[in-house]
């Protein structure tokens, strides 16, 4: 399949979702990108059955940090997609991209303001 999604995204992989601790996505971030969107196993994981509620407590807590650093939480997206769901996932990151071109640049707060 040629599925096309925007250039601006990264694709980091990891063997596991649920690996992603909060801290990274807040470092992404601070690092200058506008939304992490979080693809998870879902089902097909190889090695955690509770693999999709393990990333989803992983992704509240980001979001938490987020908020106390003035980020919206929306910035941060997870869905629990299979390894041959090519369309699904296109669809996916193409809707979050445009969800993040409608909130702007991040503004991330600094120390003390």
């Amino acid at each position: 399949m040629h599925l096309s999604y925007p250039a601006q995204t990264t694709m980091i992989r990891v063997p596991c979702s649920s690996m992603i601790r909060p801290e990274w996505i807040l470092l992404a971030f601070e690092s200058g990108f506008d939304g992490v969107f979080v693809a998870a196993d879902g089902t097909d994981c190889p090695y955690l059955r509770d693999c999709t509620d393990r990333t989803a407590k992983h992704i509240r807590e980001a979001q938490e940090l987020m908020s106390n650093k003035g980020i919206e939480p929306e910035r941060v997206k997870m869905a629990a997609i299979c390894s041959v769901c090519g369309e699904a996932f296109v669809r996916l990151v193409n809707d979050f991209y445009s969800r993040l071109i409608e909130l702007g640049p991040i503004k991330v707060r600094t120390h003390g303001k």
